[in-house]
């Protein structure tokens, strides 16, 4: 499956969220890394079309992900949010998705997806 992940700059996402991600995840899918160094110069809108799926970690506020958000949910490309525990995910983001992961933990969040796109296949 091909995955796109969308997620705020302003926290050490390649320790918090990539790294993670590729050891589990990216196992038995095809998941595009955004700031990965061979992927910055990429139209992101062109592969939001073309992948099956949009992860948008939501914990924190990001107008460049409200925008890809938005790409993926006029080409009807599936939204699966997924937030830290105590954080306030914008309330607007029910209307382009009804899947909502709550994660505590790196290793709840990447158990929790694990198994949402296990239930997929």
């Amino acid at each position: 499956m091909k995955l796109y992940l969308t997620h705020a700059t302003s926290y050490d996402y390649e320790v918090g969220l990539y790294e993670p991600l590729k050891q589990t995840l990216a196992v038995n899918h095809d998941i595009f890394f955004p700031h990965d160094e061979e992927n910055i110069n990429t139209k992101s809108k062109d592969i939001i079309k073309e992948s099956d799926v949009v992860l948008a970690e939501v914990s924190q506020p990001s107008t460049g992900q409200g925008i890809e958000l938005g790409w993926a949910d006029s080409f009807n490309v599936p939204i699966v949010c997924f937030y830290r525990s105590g954080s306030k995910p914008s309330g607007s983001l029910r209307f382009i998705s009804d899947v909502f992961i709550e994660f505590s933990s790196v290793e709840e969040m990447t158990a929790k997806l694990a198994e949402h796109f296990e239930k997929r296949l």
